[in-house]
């Protein structure tokens, strides 16, 4: 579910509420024979190099199986589409470890992740079609409860399609492995509404719980249950019958359900993963469902006599772009552009924590691809295989000569790239929560080459090393070993925000002022003192009563010393453990589950007692100390300690650790 993924146990009854009623029994989709193999008649005579099945399959088998193998991968699925048929599906690897089970295109169901999304926005667009939804109207009249205006203006179906709302991140519940966890729809959104921290159609800033509100529109304005309507009127009309939004999963599906890993090398296959913003990534499909959808997208909304959009409607929902930065590639209606060697392409990704996938549609010359893997892999192979199986596929079908531009002088190429350099965080980010610790923890940092080249931090190559993007246009970079762009908004003089692709339609990245920018350095820095103090108490213990030296100090300053050194442990601890919990979280979801609520609200109370009571401690201990005889020694680090209190207290103020409840 595409970069940052929350906790519980204040609000348990939330996951015992049952689902809403549908108006009318669901009827099961026709079961469907096991898509054939694509014949002869179906593939392309030529062999010129041109998307055939035989040269496709080739391609494949020799890029996949090595590339899974060394990534650690279990199995995979491929599906390309061409003219409105499956030119290849085809399955690799195992789908079940323990039993050697294979990947079988048309029955093993895969977790698209992300891709969901485009389902959900294809059911916004029937509705706006239809007359019952408004893309530029306010959301509130289609709501139950209130989505706050930010600087006067509503959030509109337009900004939420092109992650414009200005939605903060929200990750509590996002993804758990416990099946009474799942919240309904409505409670889960109506649990906490994240803030709005962009103007509305300004930022992108990709967001699930936008997504999922879109769907809860569809559920409340057709009068079906989200389930029941995708069923209804995607599912149904594609024959796509091994495909469910469902939690649990229906029994007969979850049978044929792929296993999901950590790595193939572990063996160990993991529970089936729930999704409590179900609209924005709960979908389970195979292959050959999924090559459906494509092909009916291609079709301009028509999959043989069926029709799911009409043709303006699709064509408007592929072509309606959200720019971001520069010339970058913008956001559509749900899909994200991804034009390549002067092809028109359109995207989504999707990521569980143990399913990755990829669905890429070139309209103007009618194919799809769409990959699905069940492993995350080794050191974050999944993201470099589907990243190079999308490009090796469209340079291998599509090749073409990316526009040319003029260039720029070496001059202005090392000043701009001085310009650029600096430290960032990510639109797509908490920011009202104490999860907004995450920024502080992971900035984004341009570096300026010697070469004149930049280089980012996060965007590395495949090796692991950083790329090198080298200006090709004022303030627009291009990756050295791609077509990828990198772009930057000038204010005054001043680059306040960039963005690069693949990123750009759905995030960029802005600014930090030199005071963000040094607040991680001094929180460690405050740290270590604390730390320092802390071990100082026993080491110094432990030095006197060996040397048999006495404790020299009497009276109030014996007092301050040692409520100074409780205080510096007790600040040490309420921090530490906050962002401990932090990192933990990021690195298993599962802790963002409700059943970690309770871990949150005492961690907070516990920080908002200590760290105020802390800082006051370590001020009054350097008063005292600084009136007193001490040496220059002991005053100057009763100053220092002092400092690191109280700026640890400014991060428990700032970053929203001090306070109650588990909102995020």
């Amino acid at each position: 579910m595409a970069g940052l993924l929350g906790l519980a146990l204040a609000w348990p009854a939330l996951a015992q509420v049952p689902q809403q009623a549908p108006r009318e029994a669901v009827q099961p989709a026709p079961a469907l024979a096991p898509e054939p193999a694509p014949t002869a008649a179906d593939m392309d005579a030529d062999g010129d190099g041109a998307l055939t099945h035989a040269d496709a399959e080739a391609w494949l088998d020799g890029f996949l199986p090595y590339a899974l193998a060394a990534g650690d991968v279990a199995g995979a699925v491929v599906v390309v589409v061409k003219d409105g048929k499956v030119l290849l599906q085809k399955g690799y690897g195992y789908a079940d470890l323990a039993t050697h089970a294979p990947v079988d295109p048309a029955n093993t169901l895969f977790r698209p992740g992300s891709v969901s999304k485009l389902f959900t926005w294809t059911a916004v667009m029937q509705l706006v079609e239809q007359g019952k939804l408004d893309l530029d109207a306010d959301v509130n009249q289609y709501l139950d409860f209130e989505i706050p205006p930010r600087d006067g203006k509503p959030v509109t179906l337009r900004n939420m399609m092109t992650h414009t709302a200005g939605f903060e991140e929200q990750i509590r519940a996002l993804i758990t492995d416990k099946a009474d966890e799942i919240t309904p729809l409505g409670e889960a959104l109506k649990h906490w509404v994240p803030e709005r921290i962009h103007a509305p159609g300004s930022t992108p800033a990709y967001s699930n719980y936008a997504t999922a509100l879109a769907g809860y529109i569809v559920q409340r304005v057709s009068g079906e249950s989200f389930d029941d309507y995708i069923d209804h009127h995607i599912f149904q009309p594609l024959g796509m019958a091994h495909s469910s939004f469902r939690q649990p999963l229906p029994p007969a599906l979850l049978a044929k359900m792929s296993k999901g890993y950590a790595k193939a090398s572990d063996g160990e296959a993991k529970d089936y993963e729930f999704i409590s913003l179900a609209p924005a990534g709960s979908l389970a499909s195979t292959g050959a469902d999924m090559a459906r959808f494509m092909i009916a997208h291609l079709q301009d909304g028509a999959y043989g006599d069926a029709r799911i959009l009409g043709a303006n409607t699709a064509r408007m929902m592929h072509s309606t772009g959200q720019a971001s930065v520069g010339p970058l590639n913008r956001m559509m209606l749900g899909f994200y552009e991804t034009s390549v060697n002067g092809h028109r392409a359109i995207a989504h990704g999707g990521d569980t924590q143990w399913f990755h996938s990829d669905l890429q549609l070139f309209p103007d010359d009618g194919v799809g691809i769409f990959v699905s893997m069940n492993s995350s892999g080794r050191d974050g192979a999944t993201g470099q295989i589907r990243d190079a199986l999308a490009r090796g596929f469209a340079d291998r079908y599509f090749p073409g000569t990316p526009a040319r531009t003029g260039g720029v002088s070496k001059e202005d190429a090392r000043q701009h790239a001085q310009q650029i350099a600096g430290t960032y965080q990510s639109s797509r980010r908490p920011d009202s929560n104490f999860m907004s610790l995450v920024n502080m923890l992971g900035p984004v940092k341009v570096v300026a080459n010697k070469d004149g080249t930049i280089s980012v931090t996060m965007a590395l190559g495949p090796g692991g090393a950083p790329k090198k993007w080298r200006e090709v246009a004022p303030y627009v970079w291009q990756d050295t070993t791609s077509s990828d762009r990198l772009a930057a908004d000038v204010v005054d003089g001043a680059v306040t925000r960039f963005s690069m692709e693949p990123y750009a339609p759905i995030m960029v990245f802005q600014r930090l002022s030199t005071w963000q920018a040094l607040a991680m350095p001094l929180l460690a820095a405050s740290l270590g003192i604390l730390l320092l103090t802390v071990l100082a108490w026993p080491v110094s213990a432990l030095v006197r009563r060996y040397y048999r030296a006495p404790y020299r100090l009497v009276g109030i300053d014996a007092r301050a010393h040692r409520l100074v050194r409780i205080a510096a442990l007790l600040v040490l601890v309420a921090m530490g453990a906050m962002l401990g919990l932090v990192v933990a979280m990021l690195g298993k979801l599962a802790l963002t589950s409700p059943d970690s609520d309770g871990l949150i609200i005492a961690l907070r109370l516990f920080a908002t007692v200590v760290l105020p009571l802390g800082a006051a401690v370590a001020a009054w201990n350097a008063w005292h100390v600084l009136r007193g005889r001490r040496r220059l020694l002991a005053k100057l680090w009763a100053v220092l300690l002092a400092l690191a209190c109280l700026f640890v207290l400014w991060i428990g103020f700032a970053n929203h650790v001090i306070g109650f409840g588990a909102y995020y």
